[in-house]
């Protein structure tokens, strides 16, 4: 039996592939959706991007711009959740849903304390991380040129090898 956030995501997958000219703007919203903080538990961009990464591949969909505009998305979406905490700083803890689960923040800033910037390139491939990295590197102040070099770079190896990857593999798989 398939649940319905599984055939949400084929609804949207074969809505793409019918209608080809709004997968970019789709991706790009997903992407920016799984990436801004408090979204980024309502959106599951792995499970779609997997699948629409591979129906794209195997249908001969052009996988370069769908891949850029997940980069784009991921990063937009990263840039949103670190102005949130530049500009609301610790008092981001009064707000949902950190206010309901301050452990999240402790725990990504205890992360973002051990590893530094890398904690923002790797925040992008792990979805707890994913929730809050940017939102703490934005409260601790991280220097903007440091955040956006990392952020832009794991964007980009994100998009490229979610969206990418399941599309070329789909398309290898089916030759």
């Amino acid at each position: 039996m398939i649940s319905g956030l599984e055939q949400l995501t084929r609804d949207l997958v074969e809505f793409m592939r019918v209608h080809q000219e709004w997968a970019i703007p789709i991706v790009f919203l997903v992407a920016f959706c799984e990436c801004v903080a408090i979204l980024s538990w309502l959106v599951p961009a792995t499970m779609f991007f997997t699948a629409f990464g591979a129906a794209a591949g195997a249908s001969g969909l052009d996988l370069v711009p769908l891949a850029i505009s997940a980069s784009l998305g991921a990063g937009t979406g990263f840039l949103v959740s670190y102005w949130a905490g530049l500009f609301l700083g610790p008092r981001v803890h009064d707000y949902w849903p950190f206010r309901n689960n301050p452990q999240m923040l402790r725990k990504g800033h205890d992360f973002f304390e051990r590893w530094g910037v890398a904690s923002i390139l790797i925040g992008h491939f792990f979805g707890p991380l994913r929730a809050v990295i940017a939102v703490v590197a934005g409260i601790v102040r991280m220097p903007a040129l440091q955040f956006h070099m990392a952020n832009w770079l794991a964007s980009f190896a994100w998009g490229f090898g979610l969206l990418y990857g399941a599309g070329r593999l789909a398309e290898f798989m089916t030759r």
